[in-house]
């Protein structure tokens, strides 16, 4: 286990506002002994890129003993490593590295549901008198042998399986493999805790949370209702699947999970200078969730929803109705914002499928993604531009989108390996002739080597661009205003102590013009965007950007 530091210097308890996170799929990220799969070594190795990327922190996806049925979201021990990923001796050396480096590491806490294969539903399905038969959500069929209620799985059919030994049904959200947990059972909550604080006294300064708001159920179980087909939106799942048809107010986003959040935070405290983030999976009632969560200084320091992460693509009233929607449903809340992550496609695809200049798009929407009000979350190879990976069905792992194929191909395409060399076995990821899921060529072409020190690239771009973020403190912790929107141009300011800082971005691939905003302004440079200013007029060329101080 890592030694206790012995600097005297007190920890700085407010890091994460306004941090900078890099989301690392460990499966895709280095693999270091040739098995064609990413390990907790190859992260080590690969730290220094993120370091000199300027990131502030690590997230790492779950790399627990899994029998990977969804990649290690279904966890079958909490406390351990799985061998695929190394050992928990590895992990303290990430550790280590990591804090070397300057790097705070947080890790994806899934504790809404486990395994089937954890040793805790081993035995709570073994009999309904075990001393953990109320560990897990169980029911009676109804009389007719049926589920107990409506609810669905957001991976499709409903969200309730069969035991032939208990001769009850048991509740998953997600796969069947991955039964939920009855977190109105206090044993299983001062369980969960324990998990907290054996990774806490192993050196993480956080965690991200999975699924924060599907902890706790109705304990009546009543049915969901139907939602209206206009109020259907498809953020939290793909349209096709009709998990969109209910508003979920009973299978989930259930008032007893604020008091569980605070008994979380409170074990958070026994520590110095440690942060949370929470996955806010909910189409309808996102921003509100986020805002209760993230009230006062006694629960989540940040959640994310899904307003950025959905199929809509970006204009500048989305952004402004998105932030905007926040403030006011958490006036008191953090927000933790993200473009791409590990689940949905990649942004640069998502929104830009009919986008020229990917490039351009890409450096754009960094640069409005990084001066957002809040925490920001990067995903590995988000700084190289990489698009969504075209997977054919012969290659698929995700059981997602072998359920829902074609019409909605699963979540394999934003996984694929990272590309480190194109010169190199599969693009320097892995010696191995095969890799997990295969590395499309025209990822290859934008491998990091590529890219290094090459001034008009993407990643080159971000490096620059995080700078330039870092010597303004208005962009990580100052207030955001918007200005009224002109055409394609987005404009806001923040605002920090002394400093206010102008942004304008020409979110279209055409030369714009806009008006600069009454007073004395300095022009800032540095951020690698190219605009002239005449007299009170701003030339920006397409997918542009313009940054001044006021003076």
């Amino acid at each position: 286990m890592i030694a206790a530091s012995t600097t005297t210097e007190m920890p700085d308890a407010d890091w994460w506002r306004g941090a900078v996170i890099y989301q690392i799929y460990p499966r895709s990220y280095q693999d270091s002994n040739g098995d064609g799969v990413g390990d907790l070594k190859g992260i080590t190795a690969r730290l220094p890129h993120i370091a000199g990327l300027g990131a502030d922190a690590i997230w790492i996806s779950p790399f627990f003993p899994s029998p990977m049925k969804d990649f290690g979201y279904d966890v079958s021990n909490y406390t351990d490593v799985d061998p695929m990923f190394g050992s928990l001796s590895d992990f303290d050396a990430l550790i280590a590295e990591a804090h070397r480096l300057q790097i705070k590491v947080m890790i994806d806490l899934v504790i809404s549901h486990s395994s089937d294969q954890h040793a805790w539903f081993v035995e709570s399905r073994s009999s309904r008198v075990n001393p953990k038969a109320d560990w897990y959500v169980w029911s009676d069929a109804k009389p007719d042998g049926t589920p107990p209620n409506n609810w669905l799985s957001i991976f499709g059919g409903s969200a309730w399986a069969w035991d032939p030994t208990r001769m009850q049904y048991y509740m998953h959200n997600f796969l069947t493999s991955q039964p939920d947990m009855n977190l109105h059972n206090p044993e299983v909550q001062d369980a969960l805790l324990d998990v907290v604080r054996f990774w806490l006294k192993r050196g993480v300064d956080g965690f991200r949370l999975d699924t924060i708001n599907f902890y706790f159920h109705d304990r009546e179980l009543r049915d969901n209702p139907a939602l209206a087909p206009e109020r259907r939106n498809a953020s939290t799942a793909p349209a096709v699947n009709p998990y969109n048809f209910q508003e979920h107010i009973y299978d989930k986003n259930r008032p007893e999970n604020i008091a569980f959040l605070k008994r979380f935070r409170a074990v958070l405290n026994e520590f110095p200078a440690i942060a949370a983030v929470g996955e806010v999976g909910d189409s309808q009632r996102g921003l509100e969730i986020v805002g209760e969560y993230t009230s006062g200084d006694d629960k989540m320091q940040m959640c994310y929803a899904f307003e950025f992460l959905a199929p809509d693509v970006l204009t500048p009233e989305r952004v402004a109705e998105v932030q905007r929607g926040f403030a006011q449903a958490a006036p008191e809340g953090w927000a933790c914002w993200a473009f791409s992550n590990h689940d949905v496609v990649r942004h640069v695809s998502r929104w830009g499928a009919d986008v020229l200049d990917r490039d351009a798009y890409a450096k754009l929407l960094s640069a409005i993604l990084l001066t957002q009000r809040g925490s920001i979350c990067i995903y590995q190879g988000e700084e190289l531009g990489l698009t969504e990976a075209d997977i054919g069905f012969a290659d698929l792992q995700d059981p997602y989108g072998i359920q829902f194929w074609p019409e909605f191909k699963g979540r394999d395409g934003c996984r694929t390996p990272m590309v480190w060399d194109d010169h190199a076995t599969q693009a320097g990821f892995s010696h191995a002739e095969k890799s997990w899921l295969p590395i499309p060529v025209e990822h290859q072409l934008r491998a990091v080597n590529v890219q290094q020190g090459v001034e008009t690239s993407v990643m080159e771009h971000y490096r620059r661009f995080l700078a330039f973020r870092r010597q303004h403190p208005a962009f990580a912790k100052g207030e955001i205003d918007f200005l009224p929107v002109e055409g394609a141009v987005l404009g806001y300011e923040r605002r920090f102590g002394n400093e206010t800082i102008l942004c304008l971005f020409n979110m279209s691939g055409e030369a714009v013009t806009a008006s600069l905003p009454e007073g004395d302004w300095q022009v800032l440079d540095g951020h690698g965007f190219d605009s002239a200013v005449d007299a009170q007029t701003i030339n920006l060329p397409a997918w542009g950007a313009f940054f001044a101080r006021h003076a």
